[in-house]
């Protein structure tokens, strides 16, 4: 709840910022892309400033995402050996613990150990 709030108090204000700059940006601007092309540039787009900002602000926020889950890829891959390594070695434990005749030590997926389980009142 506390979270959504906080969301609400930053966004809100944020919305209002960039509806501003839209309406208080609506004249064209010409972009080139013909660094030798002076006053007529073979390559050139016009279209309102505020859509140009909006555009470069989405294009940052899509490269950032694209570098930080590029620059996480070894983390994910580490996680995802450790999980195998993890089913393997349980697999060992539980064959160990059936040749020896004991209840299986090794809680299910989502139980607790018997250690954390509750006991019902008395």
């Amino acid at each position: 709840m506390l979270r959504r709030i906080v969301a609400a108090i930053i966004l809100v204000p944020l919305a209002i910022i960039i509806v501003a700059l839209a309406v208080a940006n609506r004249q064209n601007v010409t972009i080139s892309f013909d660094p030798f092309g002076g006053d007529a540039p073979a390559a050139s787009l016009s279209l309102p400033l505020f859509a140009l900002i909006l555009g470069l602000l989405i294009a940052g926020v899509i490269i950032g995402g694209v570098a930080a889950w590029l620059c996480q890829g070894k983390w994910r891959g580490a996680a995802r050996r450790f999980e195998r390594e993890m089913q393997v070695l349980r697999g060992k434990l539980l064959a160990y613990e059936g040749m020896a005749g004991h209840q299986s030590s090794v809680p299910r997926r989502g139980e607790p150990p018997a250690q954390l389980r509750l006991r019902p009142p008395a």
